[in-house]
């Protein structure tokens, strides 16, 4: 079956960019000329899917008056036979179809997930975080889906990560299948020391079988006490082959101050308009503060 759907949560507190985080929601804060959901979304319509779901809190309205905004940006840009305009919007509106639904609190992503049961039916659906901005010659989310039109089940996006970071992510014990491609025996979220199965994290696109729902329907809170995604898929794990596939593309964890600049920075020097530009000011500030 083919990957129709894709689901963005996007309802998180942002606590990591307050005092921003209080008036403008983090998925609205711009890498370069555009919002990071942005990104997100023009991944997945690059990546063939037709229908997205952004699963947004009652304080984030503001996203869905952006994408609506663009939509009518297009028209006139289009209406204009603007092409250079439409390229820089990506005429993401015009190629998909942005649904939205909110989550009443915030009780975890395992609990944000649950709320796109109705939007994927019996389905298997994609999941994009929009923490994670992945830059990359295929769309992340594209190799994922290509992986599942293998094997025809779940399959979570992975990378390796340092020692001291995994603590931050859902972590995997799995077997390697083949290159890149693990079978999935045990996930658990946030490991302490103890807990620790591999270096290898799970990172922000997932493809997700519908057996997902009934799961999190069931399932108690795990770390901090909200309903961990990860929790759920090591469930699913159990009860079906999950596999994770070790993705290919420079990450940006946006919810962390310094990997938004890291994006700014490096969207920055792969622009062709000023990235000359750019370097010569990084280089002379550098030099300035004796930093080179």
């Amino acid at each position: 079956m083919r990957i129709k759907k894709a689901v963005i949560p996007a309802a998180g507190m942002g606590t990591r960019f307050l005092p921003i985080s209080r008036s403008i929601p983090k998925e609205l804060i711009p890498i370069i000329d555009r919002p990071t959901i942005h990104y997100i979304v023009e991944e997945a319509v690059a990546s063939g899917i037709e229908d997205i779901l952004i699963i947004i809190s009652e304080e984030k309205q503001s996203i869905t008056n952006y994408f609506r905004g663009l939509s009518e940006q297009e028209l006139k840009l289009s209406e204009r036979k603007d092409m250079k305009g439409l390229k820089s919007l990506g005429m993401i509106t015009e190629k998909s179809n942005i649904y939205y639904t909110k989550q009443e609190e915030p009780l975890g992503l395992g609990d944000a997930i649950r709320y796109a049961k109705d939007f994927v039916g019996d389905e298997p659906f994609a999941v994009l975080l929009g923490d994670d901005v992945i830059y990359s010659d295929k769309p992340c989310i594209k190799q994922l889906m290509e992986v599942y039109d293998r094997f025809g089940t779940s399959i979570l996006g992975v990378r390796k990560v340092d020692k001291e970071n995994i603590i931050k992510y859902g972590n995997l014990k799995g077997q390697l299948k083949e290159d890149k491609i693990y079978i999935v025996d045990a996930l658990v979220e946030k490991p302490v020391d103890n807990e620790i199965y591999s270096n290898i994290a799970v990172l922000g696109r997932y493809i997700i079988t519908p057996g997902i729902f009934e799961i999190l329907d069931n399932i108690e809170p795990g770390k901090d006490e909200e309903i961990q995604l990860t929790d759920g898929l090591n469930l699913l794990a159990q009860k079906e082959t999950v596999y994770a596939y070790e993705f290919e593309g420079r990450r940006y964890d946006i919810g962390n101050k310094m990997g938004f600049l890291e994006a700014n920075i490096e969207y920055a020097l792969r622009d062709e308009g000023f990235s000359q530009d750019f370097i010569k000011y990084i280089l002379k500030i550098a030099e300035k503060h004796n930093k080179i």
